[in-house]
């Protein structure tokens, strides 16, 4: 895929953070009034006019949305060839840590557009869980073009417990594997504002349990 050109790039994220691009001409009045996009205004311009058509092709697609995937055939379709991108969580809805995890990749859905955001109960999926040797969880599993390049057991190179994991800690791990095209969290996405602890950590707003180890759900 084209590297985006870093004005374009600027101008979608800002004015258009969850990627909802309703409005060609909306967006095409942003270039107009940015004076750094002066320079190769036309090249610009059309990419800026094919990214818009990439956005309502993949909303079409169901992109930008965290989906829930009963099914483990339907799932496997949409991995090998309905998206070259997709992140799989592998879930069980009474496990805390699980609930973390989704709350994280509900807020890079709308955000990531390119990629496909799903995940699935463990219940759902024998055969996968069997094939992926999904044994923790939450697991993680990132993919281009139906082949795995990545996978996160429990919170493993993010952080391990709550207080330290987040939005962006997961972003910056799906860019490294390519999942991800671009890098677009800021601080108003974050799943749990941070607030300071007396003894100066950092501590996400809502009471939290206990740190407990990854769950070992067979």
């Amino acid at each position: 895929m084209a590297p985006i050109d870093p004005a374009v790039a600027s101008v979608l994220d800002t004015h258009h953070p969850s990627n909802d691009y309703s409005d060609e001409d909306e967006l095409l009045d942003s270039l107009d009034n940015d004076p750094a996009l002066d320079s190769f205004r036309e090249q610009r311009l059309q990419q800026l006019h094919e990214e818009f058509n990439k956005a309502k092709h993949f909303r079409n697609q169901e992109h930008g949305h965290y989906t829930e995937i009963n099914n483990e055939k339907a799932l496997m379709d949409i991995v090998n060839t309905g998206a070259d991108l997709c992140v799989v969580h592998f879930v069980k809805s009474d496990f805390h840590r699980c609930g973390i995890m989704n709350r994280h990749l509900e807020q890079l859905a709308p955000l990531h557009f390119e990629t496909r955001f799903l995940r699935i109960n463990v219940e759902n999926a024998p055969f996968l869980v069997t094939k992926m040797k999904v044994q923790v969880l939450p697991c993680v599993i990132a993919f281009n073009k139906g082949i795995s390049v990545d996978r996160i057991i429990g919170f493993e190179g993010l952080g391990y417990t709550e207080d330290t994991f987040s939005t962006q800690d997961l972003e910056r791990r799906l860019l490294q594997s390519g999942t991800l095209i671009r890098p677009k969290v800021n601080g108003s996405h974050e799943a749990g504002s941070l607030q300071r602890t007396p003894n100066g950590s950092g501590r996400r707003g809502r009471a939290t349990k206990p740190d407990e180890d990854d769950d070992d759900w067979d």
